[in-house]
């Protein structure tokens, strides 16, 4: 029986990490194996890829360029990690996707339909069934950004993190904008509340769009719904 593939996007410091983890506790309470992912990363070619990118070693190469290599890593992601534990049965969680690529390379430029194109040569047709959107402005996420580099020694911002308010702000508005034309896919969640606010929203969509894996849960709210 084939898993189910969930993505999480949203700008810098917007949680997804912290939500992964809970989500992930969440799925295995419920009797499911997980593996858990990132992007870009996610396999040994693709962390290789990463390193590139996140220090700015790749940032001379031009937006195109580093679309050129976020496609790379993410073919080798898609086909010695991802796939492999969807034809497995597993729930695959990743922190970002082709969304992301869209939306940070389409911000700086990179024609929409060169992106498309490296999208489909990249992920060979795998799509995630439910993609979690956690919206933060962006003031709110890199005053995280800021304190987490300085709770873990991490060194500030990285090569994407480090950019103008203005460039962050258009991030939003075009995750926002994706949202709404593949609404079918998209759950939209508020991240400026607390952690167990935005955990609680997450599990509930996931319960929805997945009912079919939570029988016990479904009869509980029925019962719920009729005392």
């Amino acid at each position: 029986m084939p898993g189910h593939f969930i993505t999480f996007e949203g700008g810098e410091g917007a949680g997804k990490s912290t939500q992964i983890r809970r989500l992930k506790a969440f799925l295995e309470a419920h009797g499911q194996t997980v593996t858990v992912s990132r992007e870009p990363g996610g396999s040994p070619g693709a962390e290789k890829i990463r390193d590139m990118l996140l220090s700015g070693g790749a940032k001379d190469l031009g937006p195109r360029g580093e679309a050129m290599l976020f496609a790379a890593a993410r073919a080798d992601h898609v086909d010695n990690t991802i796939n492999p534990a969807l034809e497995r049965g597993e729930w695959v969680l990743c922190d970002r996707y082709a969304d992301s690529t869209r939306v940070y390379q389409g911000e700086a430029g990179v024609d929409p339909a060169y992106l498309d194109l490296l999208e489909v040569a990249a992920t060979a047709g795998r799509r995630p069934e439910l993609t979690i959107l956690i919206d933060v402005p962006p003031e709110i996420g890199l005053k995280r950004v800021a304190a987490r580099s300085k709770a873990d020694g991490a060194g500030g911002p990285d090569r994407f993190e480090d950019e103008a308010l203005a460039v962050h702000e258009n991030r939003r508005r075009l995750f926002l904008d994706l949202a709404v034309k593949e609404a079918y896919r998209f759950e939209v969640i508020d991240g400026t509340g607390d952690q167990d606010a935005v955990t609680s929203a997450i599990e509930t969509a996931v319960r929805e769009r997945f009912s079919d894996a939570f029988p016990d849960a479904s009869r509980v709210s029925a019962l719920e719904e009729m005392s």
